[in-house]
């Protein structure tokens, strides 16, 4: 009788406390491809990270690994997130960190971080380019860890993982924040690596799989629930509609017919341009699209606009009508922005519960904040109640799932109902259901007045109220239409 690549027998698995998995049953067939999806909280992360060993549980998890296959018989599980260290070992990191010339050498490049990856794990360096190629990431070899956007920390994690090719592979969401041609490569890299002896697990609930995918399966109260292909998982309720808190359905404040103009825009690190001569101004009231591949210049974009990037004040950047650098403090501008991105959501305090991730909005922090005033606390009370996050307000923001907590960070980004808002893919690892609930919420938000930049790959998952789209390629605009 054919022995399973993976045997699970009576797993039991808990997560801040709770039961994930009760005695849970699962064989992986050599020639089996499966992707794990179904509804967010159900226990997949849990599940994945102990078959690879990284999370504690009892039961059995037994390997059978092909002794003549040309992979190496081990499993390797890449996380949502890449968790890198800085030169010293640890991950004491700030958001505004990687825009700081003089501390963001603090971590590895991309190049030194691979060649330490294949050292240990003795490959060589050659074979990982054609993976670099791929997936569009070669250009990024000198770039510093620290440097990167979410979807180049998730090539990086994907080429590492694709470059050991071990016989059983797990990937975390393995699209987030990919551009469009790196995820087409990357579903036939899968099925090539399927087709050469590697099963694959992929924890998702995106439409896109690759060919190779034959399996399909959710967790359902604790077990496996095998259902026949991906359209059949199980799905969070329809959220129910309710009116917006009062506070939010009026305009903001109109403080310039302007909100962002940016002229003949610059930036170089060294001999590295990332923004080449940006020109774009957008209105009071105006909804954007914000595109381009990885690594186009987007987030160094954003981060001019914020007030995070120090070369905003030697560039002719004017928002809400006055230029940077004009004495205007970065609380001023912060002030009038309510912002959500992948990396401010990875630098998030992981002391915050959910209430103190919403109140820090009015602070404008990622971290701890005074005591919130009354009329601030009913409006928390009133966006909680909105988000149907009431009865999670006391949990810590990283023990919910991961829709609950870009919920809790949108209710952070509007507390203070500012003129712009900044939503760089605020969707990423969400899944149908829960991106078309998150954009409802924007448009609804949108109807009032409120100027939008909105940062995403895929058009299908944009909300609606879209009325103009900016592309940038290698730093450059290329397109700016009215769609």
């Amino acid at each position: 009788m054919e022995q399973p690549v993976v045997h699970i027998a009576q797993l039991n698995l808990q997560y801040t406390g709770q039961a994930v998995l009760s005695d849970f049953n699962w064989d992986i067939y050599l020639g089996e491809n499966w992707v794990i999806g179904g509804k967010s909280g159900t226990g997949k992360t849990s599940l994945a990270k102990a078959i690879a060993g990284e999370e504690k549980n009892s039961g059995t998890i037994t390997f059978h690994f092909n002794e003549h296959s040309a992979c190496p018989p081990r499993a390797y599980y890449v996380s949502n997130w890449y968790q890198f260290t800085n030169l010293e070992g640890d991950r004491n990191f700030y958001y505004q960190q990687r825009y700081n010339k003089f501390q963001k050498n603090d971590t590895l490049t991309v190049y030194a971080d691979l060649i330490h990856f294949g050292q240990k794990n003795g490959l060589d360096y050659v074979d990982a380019e054609p993976i670099l190629w791929a997936l569009g990431f070669e250009n990024c070899k000198d770039t510093q860890l620290i440097e990167l956007s979410s979807g180049e920390h998730k090539k990086l994690q994907l080429v590492q993982a694709l470059w050991l090719n071990p016989q059983l592979l797990i990937i975390d969401e393995p699209f987030t924040g990919l551009d469009k041609q790196s995820r087409a490569n990357l579903l036939d890299i899968f099925n090539e690596i399927a087709h050469g002896g590697t099963t694959l697990i992929l924890i998702t609930n995106d439409s896109q799989l690759p060919s190779c995918i034959n399996r399909f399966a959710e967790i359902q109260n604790g077990q496996l629930n095998i259902v026949e292909q991906a359209k059949d998982f199980s799905r969070d309720d329809v959220r129910e509609k309710k009116p917006l808190p009062y506070f939010l359905q009026k305009e903001p404040e109109i403080i310039s017919q302007t909100i962002v103009e940016l002229k003949d825009v610059s930036v170089r690190y060294g001999d590295k341009v990332v923004l080449k001569n940006v020109n774009w101004k957008v209105k009071t009231g105006e909804k954007w699209l914000l595109q381009g591949p990885n690594g186009s210049g987007k987030s160094t974009l954003l981060s001019l606009l914020n007030g995070d990037h120090p070369q905003a004040y030697a560039s002719d950047v004017w928002l809400f009508g006055t230029k940077r650098g004009s004495g205007e403090s970065i609380w001023d501008i912060k002030e009038k922005i309510g912002i959500i991105s992948p990396e401010m959501h990875w630098y998030f305090d992981r002391n915050a519960t959910v209430w103190h991730t919403v109140a820090s909005g009015f602070y404008d922090s990622i971290g701890w904040f005074i005591n919130v005033k009354y009329e601030e606390k009913k409006r928390m009370e009133q966006l909680l109640d909105f988000f149907d996050l009431l009865p999670y307000k006391n949990q810590l923001l990283h023990t919910l799932p991961l829709g609950k907590q870009r919920l809790a960070l949108l209710a952070r980004t509007i507390i203070k109902n500012p003129p712009l808002l900044i939503l760089d893919e605020p969707c990423q690892g969400l899944d149908v259901a829960q991106t078309m609930h998150f954009n409802a919420v924007v448009d609804e938000l949108c109807t009032y007045g409120n100027t939008l930049i909105y940062v995403g790959h895929y058009e299908s998952q944009m909300p609606s109220c879209i009325e103009h789209r900016l592309v940038l390629e290698k730093g450059e605009v290329v397109t700016e239409v009215t769609v």
